[in-house]
């Protein structure tokens, strides 16, 4: 069969609802090479920005439109090709760099601490804001509307939450309790649907979809897997041994924490490799990293099996990276997520400070309400949001230490440099962007900057007819081992208002996807790099086609036709995804420090730093008090101010240490 003939097949000749492509040649996905050109109609993404972001047809999260200015200035050739700067007349108390949920949560701490009468101005590279937390919007061919997540997720654990994030949710009106009426945990069971593993035959030989219903040794007979790695899964499973005879609890413990899971696996408990690499990617999503990279110590913490038998007893370790931390000590249930993820919390953050843009009160109207974005940059507002705008240089007018003012320069939609004045900044953009914009940073704050790698990755949005051929196979989703992809599942079931959630098979529904960018063999941040440059280098063209050949096989028992069943296909390229989280064996500093985010969220002058990167924590939580830091950082500590968390990860005095 030809090239041609398999897209047709697969729907590739379809018309989609959207369709958004990416700038670069073919990659490799999933064994097969695509090495023709992209044809003109689908060889650029639409570059000029819409009225309505959510629902553009055209390249979401970071676009090559959206970094080509500070790629530019990187690069050293943006100052030479500009033109002069235009000193416009704008002054505002406060420029936030960065429209993210820190540098909004920034933008209102500093008003609530400064007063509502100061002016904030808020610029965003971006079409649209929330940086991260990005929404999707869909319609499905009945007319309903569908709303997903195109980036960070979900509030993850409320119990942990600082006071100053709890306080700031309140004011914003978010309830976190509420999500325990919106989110419908019993949808699956009541539903008779499990989850399920999809081995591809690139890796295993042959298309396989197994349901995991049942204990492990009914399901994993049913895998591909030798019988040799079948025996030595089932009991890492249900009877690991003592893998590190002779040590003590805390030994143990320490010396899982010096060894990655794969070596766990292969070394200690001597598995066979084909369960190495059943595991490969199970770490990806909730470290950035897979397991020959990730310790056995966040391997255990992450669910991953071989721990029981060696009785490493129930606290958590100091030597478990954050996250870790937080899943082995985890008292919620995860249920904390609008349908647009932690697009709510932007949202919310957006209608307390420029009213006029979002109209209601309720977490409800949230979720239904337009966003007006005609409304967020009028100066008679108290707040303005400047989106498809690029900072390129903050410089204090005058010395650090007594400059009254920071002139802030940034490229307007034309690419032109635009300066305004500030009587303070916070640098809520990445770190590793804030050396380029600045010459006033020493070494060692800009090297601190620089550690910050962040981790590539891909969040999709699959809007699919119904949900037929789930209801067929009775899985609600299924991981995918020797994929691209990390596998697919059906959308949160999260119904707010007006808005509900899919009920029967019948009704159309979001299948969402991800892709971690790793390079297995190299050192964490070497990964995020390298894993950033073969995202650059991949079209959306390639990523639809394997994403239609990956659900058509996975999802052939179930009937499924991708070129029927899917209406539209979005993909969030976030080539500076999450932040850096550390962890060992990788980072011998961690826990005791000193922490390179010490050294590189330190304020000077009338600038200080925020973002997720200044918490070295991929967290909304975190991004907000970062957000609440640094403008404390540039104002000082209000009397009787609620207090943010200081350290990466749940509190200290959550979980005993």
């Amino acid at each position: 069969m030809s090239w041609t003939e398999k897209d047709n097949k697969l729907g590739m000749d379809r018309a989609i609802t959207r369709r958004d492509f990416m700038d670069g040649v073919a990659m490799a996905i999933g064994g097969a090479v695509a090495l023709r050109a992209m044809g003109p109609g689908q060889a650029r993404a639409q570059a000029a920005a819409t009225a309505y972001p959510p629902a553009a047809a055209e390249l979401q999260g970071q676009t090559d439109t959206a970094q080509n200015v500070m790629h530019a200035v990187r690069d050293g050739t943006y100052w030479s090709d500009a033109g002069p700067v235009t000193s416009s007349a704008e002054s505002y108390d406060l420029v936030v760099v960065g429209a993210g949920i820190s540098g909004l949560a920034a933008a209102h701490a500093f008003r609530k601490q400064a007063g509502p009468d100061k002016r904030v101005l808020i610029v965003d590279p971006l079409a649209d804001f929330g940086g991260h937390a990005k929404r999707n919007e869909f319609t499905a061919s009945n007319g309903a509307k569908l709303i997903g997540y195109g980036g960070s997720q979900s509030m993850q654990t409320p119990s942990y939450f600082s006071p100053a994030v709890n306080a700031l949710l309140t004011d914003i009106g978010i309830e976190p309790k509420r999500f325990e009426t919106f989110y419908d945990q019993k949808w699956s069971e009541d539903r008779g649907l499990s989850g399920a593993i999809f081995f591809s035959k690139e890796q295993w030989g042959e298309d396989r979809l197994v349901i995991r219903k049942g204990k492990p040794a009914e399901w994993v007979a049913n895998t591909p897997l030798n019988d040799k790695a079948k025996a030595d899964l089932i009991q890492l499973m249900e009877a690991p041994g003592d893998y590190l005879p002779g040590l003590t609890s805390e030994q143990r413990l320490e010396k899982l924490a010096e060894i990655t899971y794969k070596s766990f696996l292969l070394d200690h408990a001597k598995v066979d490799p084909e369960v190495a690499d059943y595991f490969a990617t199970s770490t990806n999503g909730y470290f950035g990293a897979g397991i020959d990279a990730v310790s056995a110590l966040d391997a255990r913490a992450n669910g991953n099996p071989g721990f029981d038998g060696m009785d490493l007893g129930e606290a958590v370790s100091k030597y478990n990276s954050p996250s870790g931390r937080l899943a082995f000590t985890d008292p919620d249930d995860y249920i904390y997520h609008f349908p647009d993820g932690n697009a709510g919390i932007a949202r919310a953050l957006v209608r307390a400070l420029v009213p006029d843009a979002l109209a209601g009160t309720t977490m409800e109207e949230l979720v239904t309400e337009t966003v007006d974005y005609s409304a967020l940059d009028k100066p008679e507002n108290a707040v303005r949001i400047r989106l498809n705008s690029t900072v390129v240089k903050v410089a204090h007018d005058g010395p650090p230490g007594s400059a009254s003012s920071v002139t802030v320069t940034y490229a307007d939609a034309a690419g032109k440099p635009v300066s305004i004045k500030a009587g303070h900044v916070v640098l809520a953009c990445w770190h590793r962007v804030i050396p380029y914009l600045t010459d006033e940073l020493g070494t060692e704050q800009t090297a601190a900057l620089n550690d910050q790698q962040k981790v590539p990755l891909i969040y999709t949005n699959v809007q699919l007819r119904n949900w037929e051929a789930f209801d067929k196979l009775k899985i609600d989703g299924f991981r995918a081992r020797g994929d691209f992809w990390s596998g697919a599942d059906i959308d949160f079931p999260v119904s707010m208002g007006a808005y509900k959630f899919a009920d029967k098979p019948e009704d159309p529904v979001i299948l969402h996807l991800s892709k971690v960018m790793t390079s297995p063999g190299l050192a964490p941040r070497e990964q995020a790099l390298a894993g950033r440059r073969a995202m650059m280098a991949l079209s959306f063209e390639e990523m639809e086609r394997s994403i239609r050949d990956l659900l058509g096989r996975a999802l052939s028992g179930g009937g499924f036709d991708p070129a029927r069943d899917i209406e539209a296909i979005t993909c969030n390229r976030w080539s500076h995804g999450y932040a850096y989280e550390y962890m060992r064996p990788g980072d011998r500093f961690w826990p005791d420090g000193p922490l390179p985010i010490e050294a590189a969220r330190k304020p000077w002058g009338r600038i200080s730093i925020a973002n997720a990167d200044s918490g070295a924590y991929a967290y909304a939580h975190s991004a907000i008090d970062q957000g609440v830091r640094a403008v404390r950082d540039l104002l000082g500590t209000p009397e009787g101010a609620p207090d943010y968390a200081r350290f990466p990860g749940p509190p200290a005095e959550m979980i005993g240490l």
